[in-house]
């Protein structure tokens, strides 16, 4: 029987995967903030941080490849932690336009004292499901993404990033 383009209802908006992926998407992000708002953070500038602290002396480009985020809105990311003292920037030795990031040591307290808040905000979004079903659910979910990463605006490009730096062998 042909599929009648006339006949979609939102039932079927409301269970496919794009849509669901956004909701939890918006969920997670709004858990996120309820979480962490003491500290005026958002998941993306987390993300940066973590990125920073681990990779001293990245750069944006590196950085956005990383963390798998749009470059051009990146920078807006890190002029606010640059604002809000987290993060500096200095210029390469080899090439002064181009700008290394590295963490303060307000960003490095940041981070730790943000940790048991973050950890909170991943126990809440999977508490609903029960503990096997948690496991099931990332294991799937790292299954897409790797499997999509190609699909994606910004492709997680990590080991591509790293190798610039020197830190992959």
């Amino acid at each position: 029987m042909p599929n009648n383009k006339d006949n979609v209802t939102m039932d079927a908006v409301y269970t496919a995967p794009g849509y669901l992926f956004r909701r939890m998407q918006q969920i997670a992000v709004a858990i996120f903030i309820e979480e962490c708002r003491d500290f005026d953070l958002t998941p993306v500038q987390y993300a940066a941080l973590i990125a920073i602290r681990t990779h001293p002396g990245i750069d944006a480009t590196r950085l956005s490849a990383v963390i798998a985020f749009d470059r051009s809105t990146l920078g807006s990311v890190i002029e606010r932690l640059e604002a809000k003292s987290y993060i500096e920037r200095k210029p390469a030795p080899e090439d002064k336009r181009v700008k290394l990031l590295y963490l303060t040591k307000a960003g490095a307290n940041l981070l730790r004292d943000i940790l048991p808040s973050v950890d909170r905000v991943q126990a809440r979004i999977l508490q609903p499901l029960k503990p096997a079903d948690r496991k099931t659910l990332l294991t799937l979910l790292e299954q897409l993404v790797d499997l999509n990463n190609e699909a994606s605006r910004v492709p997680l490009r990590a080991e591509d990033a790293l190798e610039h730096l020197g830190k992959v062998g």
